[in-house]
């Protein structure tokens, strides 16, 4: 049995785990669509926010990949944005908090492919790994029978991981150019 994946391994339990995650997306988006916030939709949700900690454990195990440090990201993205889009959609939230986290999603990942390319990766910092758990939160506390309907509360929360968002937005901007410079 083999201890662990080379860096451009693809077929991964690490990646599997996250191009589930990607597959399992729009099927969320479908359930919240069909049955609006309550306990099934949360436990979904949970399970597949939660996944990102199991592929990121089975990375770290086995042997971290460049399609890996690519895809998990980006599958935290999709699957965040495809939530909140949803409850956009859905008439729970309002476009412009949802419309500025996804602006810097698009900007943050457009940078990390340009900087890849090069050659330069930036790892995610532990504000940033907060920031994608308040965004985990948000929708959560969006779709818990709980708090779904406090108002007040989910908006809160949905409004500190834009805040949070950002902030992270603009120290990525920063190492990534500090790094473009270098490389």
């Amino acid at each position: 049995m083999r201890d662990g994946f080379g860096p451009s391994a693809l077929a991964t339990p690490a990646n599997a785990i996250t191009a589930a995650r990607l597959v399992a997306a729009p099927l969320m988006a479908l359930l919240i669509v069909r049955e609006g916030p309550g306990w099934a939709v949360c436990g979904v949700w949970f399970v597949l926010s939660s996944t990102d900690a199991l592929d990121g454990f089975l990375a770290r195990r086995h042997g971290a990949t460049r399609s890996g440090a690519f895809l998990d990201p980006l599958a935290d993205k999709i699957c965040v944005l495809v939530a909140m889009v949803t409850l956009v959609a859905v008439g729970t939230w309002w476009w412009l908090p949802v419309g500025l986290i996804a602006g810097r999603e698009l900007v943050q990942t457009a940078l990390r492919s340009q900087l890849a390319r090069r050659g330069v990766s930036v790892p995610a910092t532990r504000l940033a790994k907060v920031k994608t758990l308040l965004q985990d939160l948000a929708v959560g506390a969006a779709l818990l029978p709980w708090t779904a309907h406090r108002h007040a509360l989910v908006q809160t929360i949905l409004w500190a991981a834009v805040v949070l968002t950002l902030f992270t937005g603009a120290q990525y901007l920063r190492v990534g150019r500090r790094s473009a410079v270098v490389a």
